[in-house]
């Protein structure tokens, strides 16, 4: 495989902030929808650790942390059209639809009342969301991006945010795939154009409490 170019410099405090894609119940428990559909979500718990610590470093850092999780709406009215046919049993199951328990935060994240939540129903955090308002009413230019699944939300997220002049780090050890193919080479797409791929060392290097 083609080596990942990594980022060795320092990743900002200031102005930035992290962005926890997609870290769900239905994406780490074969129990819920994904799994009953067929797909093994169980790869996908390789992000928690990686993502926890990443949640504990910047809010010892001061660096605001915002959630997103996929999520459609009642009836799954938004399920992509195109898509429907051959998800007959997602439908059935009302797959990542509102008000199920599978869309919820995993519990290890201890989301804090005052962290944002922004729900999607597309792959990109940006689209059709308050994303984008959020981050300019908060002065935010840069942002660290973990979670689920690397080379479907948080590289669409990735690479619009990248399209919109933000200073974007891809963190390699707190994203995963359910197949290690396209989690390399996902990676390997953002580094080129769209962000920096650094580890949760250099972020924690970066993100001594007394950075600015």
């Amino acid at each position: 495989m083609l080596e990942i170019p990594m980022y060795r410099g320092d990743v900002p405090a200031r102005d930035t902030a992290l962005l926890v894609v997609d870290m769900q119940k239905g994406f780490f428990d074969n129990s819920y929808s994904l799994g009953q559909a067929g797909m093994d979500v169980t790869p996908l718990r390789d992000a928690i650790p990686g993502t926890l610590r990443l949640v504990s470093l910047a809010r010892a850092a001061g660096v605001p942390v915002i959630f997103t999780r996929f999520v459609y709406a009642r009836g799954l009215a938004d399920f992509p059209l195109h898509r429907r046919a051959r998800n007959a049993t997602r439908l059935r199951l009302n797959s990542l639809g509102e008000g199920t328990e599978e869309i919820e935060l995993i519990p290890e994240l201890d989301a804090r009342p005052d962290e944002i939540v922004i729900d999607k129903s597309r792959p990109s955090s940006f689209y059709g969301t308050r994303l984008e308002p959020v981050l300019t009413a908060g002065g935010i230019r840069n942002l660290v991006v973990c979670g689920v699944t690397t080379n479907i939300c948080v590289e669409t997220t990735v690479r619009d945010a990248g399209q919109r002049d933000y200073g974007t780090f891809v963190v390699r050890d707190a994203v995963a795939e359910m197949d290690a193919g396209r989690n390399h080479y996902g990676l390997f797409g953002m580094s080129w154009s769209f962000a920096d791929v650094v580890t949760v060392d250099d972020i924690a290097r970066s993100w001594r409490p007394a950075q600015g």
